[in-house]
């Protein structure tokens, strides 16, 4: 039997017996359940499935990642963030304020809030504790999320920030790129298409060689503005830079 959270391949038995049942990415062959795909174990009563692994995000401690508020709880939120695992933020890793106790939380964040935070526990058992604590960490408002596989992000981001620093400058949009393959960009809508579009690009290419160089001439087409791949910032401004202008304090 293997154990809840456990990695199988496919092909692998997950449980023997009748006691149990196949869901999502397992199936019976006679007395044993089968992992159809590379996931991670998930034991819900008698129903065995698996969470896919491919495309998903591995939480790795100080990544900086993009989360979404997925539940308000006594003492904190709870976030997902692209993972097989959430995490969890605590009043003393969300706010400098003192929070009084009682008070409605969903102040501070709501259901759906998305935030750039960063990882700062990973335990044994995969339970995530997540920050708001440091440089442009922050709730992001307006603006829009995408998707993309997490394993691309470095050359989304570029060598020194390169490349999503040459889609703000072409787009003037705000780029925010999580860890955790979510990106968050904000600007005039018809600029978010092509900012979309330009990530996308960088998601499919992303194996092949000299791509900076041919991203800044499709940008430079797309909008017309001559982009300079070197004016980049330092890589560890990518995800903290501040736009005051865009956001005041907690809300």
């Amino acid at each position: 039997m293997v154990k809840d959270k456990e990695i199988v391949v496919p092909g692998e038995t997950i449980a023997t017996g009748i006691s149990f049942l196949p869901g999502k990415g397992a199936y019976r062959d006679n007395d044993k359940i089968v992992a159809q795909r590379l996931g991670i174990v998930s034991i819900d009563g008698k129903v065995i499935k698996l969470i896919p692994l491919a495309g998903k995000y591995i939480p790795k401690l100080k990544d900086r990642v993009v989360g979404m508020v997925i539940d308000v709880l006594m003492t904190g939120w709870r976030l997902e963030f692209n993972s097989p695992y959430s995490a969890v933020m605590t009043l003393k890793d969300a706010t400098s304020e003192f929070i009084p106790r009682g008070v409605d939380l969903t102040q501070y964040y709501a259901l759906g809030d998305y935030v750039v935070c960063q990882i700062v526990n990973v335990t044994s058992q995969k339970l995530i504790d997540v920050s708001m604590k440091g440089p442009g960490l922050r709730k992001l408002r307006g603006g829009r999320i995408i998707e993309v596989n997490s394993q691309k992000v470095p050359r989304i981001i570029g060598k020194d920030g390169s490349m999503v620093s040459m889609v703000k400058q072409a787009t003037n949009c705000d780029v925010i790129v999580g860890q955790n393959g979510w990106i968050w960009i904000d600007g005039e809508p018809e600029n978010e298409v092509v900012a979309v579009k330009a990530i996308k690009k960088i998601e499919e290419d992303a194996h092949l060689s000299g791509l900076t160089d041919k991203m800044a001439v499709w940008l430079e087409k797309e909008t017309g503005v001559k982009v300079n791949p070197a004016a980049a910032p330092p890589a560890e401004e990518q995800a903290t830079e501040e736009h005051p202008h865009h956001f005041g304090g907690s809300q």
